[in-house]
């Protein structure tokens, strides 16, 4: 029951995503961050299967990085949209990545920008979007509050409006949710919206004692 939603603002982009590590009915942890800061001015949310979310992310990220190594210049967000997506169709026909991404980044000659890349590798630039079974709410949370020039403070509320509205109607909603933001001044995480915590391990002093089998 994932979801991952994103918007462009006034000089900013906004990714929130749930937190949950999920293998088939059982929930392995709430505090699971889907969404990666690629460089300095880039966050890319991701959701879909655990391995291939992980693996197809990271391996984004490294080629990112080893293209500004090698050339002394950042990729451009459009770039490395498309980069991204032409990694995801030559995949499609090998092995496909079970995952779709949300790029978010901030270019000074272009602005933030967002854009949706699912599965098959289809890649769109778009100004609001969602992903998963949240994205039912979200995206009706949007037709109806989202409007162009959001400053930070109203697309927080708004956020947290999808969030709210996630949890009261999704029948298996995510507890918890991350907020992620890119502007001028880069990459940043917002904060975090919990209502569970994962179970720690408990200390030594309250485990059970082992039990002696009589032979």
């Amino acid at each position: 029951m994932e979801c991952v939603f994103g918007l462009v603002g006034d000089g900013f982009t906004l990714i929130a995503g749930d937190t949950s590590a999920v293998q088939s009915i059982v929930v392995q942890k709430t505090s699971e961050d889907k969404i990666m800061i690629l460089d300095s001015h880039k966050l890319l949310g991701a959701s879909g299967e655990s391995g291939d979310r992980v693996q197809f992310t990271e391996y984004i990220q490294k080629n990112v990085h080893l293209y500004q190594f090698r050339n002394g210049i950042p990729l451009s967000t459009a770039a490395t949209a498309n980069f991204t997506r032409g990694e995801l169709a030559t995949a499609l026909r090998k092995n496909p990545y079970s995952v779709n991404l949300l790029l978010a980044g901030f270019d000074k000659d272009v602005g933030p920008s967002l854009y949706y890349i699912d599965y098959i590798a289809t890649l769109h630039k778009v100004d609001k979007v969602a992903f998963g079974y949240g994205a039912y709410f979200a995206l009706s949370m949007m037709d109806r509050y989202y409007h162009k020039g959001m400053s930070v403070e109203e697309a927080i509320e708004f956020a947290d409006k999808c969030i709210l509205e996630i949890r009261s109607r999704l029948i298996v909603a995510p507890p918890n949710f991350v907020i992620k933001i890119v502007d001028k001044d880069g990459a940043r995480e917002y904060g975090w919206r919990k209502t569970i915590e994962d179970a720690s391990e408990p200390p030594a002093a309250e485990l059970l004692p082992a039990v002696e089998v009589q032979s």
